[in-house]
C-alpha cells in the first residue's frame, strides 16, 4: 500500500508539473523513452526551456528496459497517445515501422547525418550512438584487434561477454549474421565456448571484470568503456576490425521516430528538430553516457573518436531487427536457458 501512494503521488506530481508548463505556453508534446532517464531527462528539460513546450516524458523502468514503451506504443496504436519515441538503438525503432506504429519525417537537422544511421524513408532518424568496442585491461599481454580474437586459442579463457540474449549484445551478433551468414555466426558462437569464454549477466559487468583484472578484455558499449577510463580504471579501450578487410565496427545510435497520428504533430516535429541537433549532441558526448555525434565538427571529449575517424560496420538495421528475431532460437539454446 505504501508503495501504491508513492507512485500516484509521483505520478501527481508529473501531472501537476506538465500541467503548470501548459498553462504557460498552451502546448505540450508526450514521448515515450528508452534512454536512460538520468541521460534524457535533461535534454527534454532544455527542450521545455528553449521552447515554452512541456514534455510528458514516459520512461522505461529497468525491469522492462527497452521493450516496455515499445510494446506500450504498439498497444496504443489504435489510439496513440504519444507524439515521439526516443529509443536507445534503431532496432525497436524498426519493430514499429514493420507494425505500422510510426510515421515518416524528413527533418532538416538530418541531413547531414550519414545515411547508414537513418530510415530511407524517414520512419528513424538516428542521433549520438554507442560503438561496440572493446575494453582491455593495461595488464594485458595481447591487444584484441578483431572480433576474432575472442576464439583466438592464445585467449582462452582471458574473456569475458554479455549475455547475448539482451542489450545490445544480442543486436551485436544478429549484426554478425547479416556480415557474415547464419552458418560463420553460430560457428563463431560455438567457438566462443569452445576457447573459454565466460558469460556475464551484461556489458557493465563485464566492464567491471575487465577492469578487475578477471579478464585481458570484453565487448561492452563505449559508455562502459568511457565511463571505466574517466575513473582511472586501468583499462584502455581499442575500436574492433579497424583493418585493411576487417568488418569494422558496430555502431547503436539513439533513434527518434514520430507516431503515427500523434496527437500534437507541430510539437512533435519541433522535439525531433532538437533531439538531431548538433548541440543535443554535443551534451550527450560530454555526459557520463559518452555518446558519439554523428554529425561531423561537434565539439566533443578526448576519450571518443569522431565517427568519420571509426570504420563502421555497413550493415542496414532493418535487416539487424529481422535476423535478430531469427537467431532468437539459437541464442537460447547456446545460453542454456
Amino acid at each position: 500500500m505504501k508503495k501504491l501512494f508513492s507512485v500516484l503521488l509521483l505520478l501527481l506530481v508529473t501531472i501537476t508539473g506538465c500541467s503548470e508548463k501548459e498553462k504557460e505556453s498552451g502546448l505540450s508534446v508526450t514521448v515515450y523513452v528508452s534512454e536512460d532517464q538520468v541521460f534524457s531527462e535533461p535534454i527534454l528539460k532544455d527542450f521545455e526551456e528553449a521552447t515554452g513546450i512541456a514534455v510528458n516524458a514516459v520512461y522505461d523502468t529497468e525491469e522492462s528496459k527497452s521493450t516496455g514503451v515499445m510494446n506500450r506504443l504498439i498497444a496504443e496504436k489504435s489510439n496513440p497517445r504519444a507524439d515521439v519515441y526516443w529509443a536507445n538503438e534503431p532496432i525497436r525503432a524498426e519493430v514499429l515501422k514493420q507494425k505500422g506504429v510510426s510515421a515518416p519525417i524528413h527533418p532538416e537537422n538530418a541531413r547531414l547525418v550519414p545515411d547508414t544511421f537513418k530510415d530511407s524513408e524517414g520512419y528513424w532518424n538516428g542521433f549520438s550512438a554507442r560503438a561496440r568496442v572493446f575494453i582491455v585491461n593495461d595488464a594485458a599481454e595481447r591487444k584484441p584487434m578483431r572480433i576474432t580474437a575472442y576464439i583466438d586459442p592464445a585467449n582462452r579463457k582471458r574473456s569475458v561477454i554479455a549475455n547475448p540474449l539482451f542489450g545490445t549484445t544480442t543486436s551485436h551478433m544478429a549484426a554478425l549474421g547479416v556480415t557474415w551468414g547464419d552458418k560463420k555466426v553460430k560457428n563463431f558462437m560455438h567457438s566462443l565456448k569452445q576457447n573459454g569464454v565466460s558469460l556475464s549477466t551484461s556489458n557493465g559487468e563485464s566492464a567491471d571484470f575487465v577492469a578487475a583484472g578477471r579478464y585481458d578484455f570484453a565487448l561492452v558499449d563505449s559508455d562502459d568503456a568511457v565511463s571505466r577510463i574517466r575513473s582511472k580504471k586501468p583499462v584502455f579501450m581499442i575500436y574492433p576490425d579497424q583493418q585493411d578487410g576487417g568488418i569494422g565496427c558496430f555502431i547503436v545510435p539513439n533513434a527518434v521516430v514520430l507516431i503515427k497520428g500523434a496527437p500534437h504533430p507541430k510539437e512533435a516535429a519541433m522535439l525531433i528538430e532538437y533531439l538531431l541537433s548538433k548541440e543535443t549532441e554535443r551534451k550527450l558526448a560530454y555526459a557520463d553516457c559518452a555518446q558519439i555525434p554523428l554529425h561531423q565538427g561537434v565539439e566533443m571529449p578526448p576519450e571518443l573518436k569522431p565517427i568519420e575517424r571509426i570504420k563502421v560496420m555497413p550493415v542496414d538495421y532493418g535487416d539487424v531487427a529481422e535476423k535478430m528475431i531469427e537467431l532468437q532460437p539459437f541464442f537460447k539454446e547456446w545460453t542454456g536457458l
